[in-house]
């Protein structure tokens, strides 16, 4: 059987939300990257794929799924059994619902706010970021804060949820620092996120890099 296509790229928060689960599952996937900057994912032939020319999407032989969470849960509940990987997206109907309100608060509250600033950087050409842009940042920061009551951000076992939060979690903290008195839940919980052994080549690694391509974007902006 042939492995699932991932179409994916390094930089985005998403694409590597989805790896991780990948890794977590010991599961292979085929990586096809799509230069967003070059306009690939607005080809006839991506189109055909996701005509919301967003990325992740998923190839699994011929089954379509085109956003991140969506590909995670089918991930865990098509390749995660045994050896506890379906914990990843837990069965209890009351667990499951602590990791899905953890990972709409990660599309709608965290990301949403990485991607408010990232827009203006990337396609606007903004030499700076607008202070209440980072205000959001840092409100995000607290809500997280504010709502870690255990070691992880859904329970006691990490899920697809951390996987997802800790995505845009590292990448905006490479731009817009967290500190550890005002936040120590958050850095506690980052700590135990970058113990798996695949973090820093699956998440450590994009997340530094999308945060100093921001910086120099920027530089580059201001000298438009």
């Amino acid at each position: 059987m042939p492995k699932p296509v991932l179409y994916t790229v390094h930089l985005s928060p998403p694409c590597r939300a989805v790896e991780l689960t990948a890794k977590a599952l010991g599961l292979e996937l085929e990586r096809k990257l799509v230069n967003l900057l070059a306009g690939e994912n607005l080809t006839p032939e991506f189109l055909k794929l996701n005509p919301k020319h967003t990325i992740p999407v998923l190839d699994d032989n011929g089954t379509i799924i085109s956003e991140s969470h969506a590909i995670m849960i089918y991930l865990v509940r098509k390749y995660g059994q045994g050896e506890g990987k379906d914990a990843l997206y837990p069965t209890d109907i009351v667990e499951q619902a602590r990791v899905n309100e953890a990972l709409h608060f990660e599309s709608g509250v965290l990301f949403a706010r990485l991607r408010f600033i990232t827009e203006l950087v990337f396609f606007a050409r903004k030499p700076e970021i607008p202070e209440d842009r980072i205000e959001y940042v840092r409100t995000a920061y607290r809500l997280l804060e504010d709502s870690l009551q255990s070691d992880y951000v859904a329970g006691s076992r990490m899920t697809i949820a951390d996987l997802s939060c800790i995505s845009s979690v590292a990448s905006m903290v490479g731009f817009i620092p967290m500190e550890r008195s005002e936040f120590p839940r958050v850095h506690g919980w980052i700590e135990r996120m970058k113990q798996l052994p695949y973090y820093e080549e699956i998440n450590g690694a994009g997340a530094t890099e999308l945060a100093e391509f921001i910086v120099d974007m920027l530089a580059k902006n201001a000298k438009l």
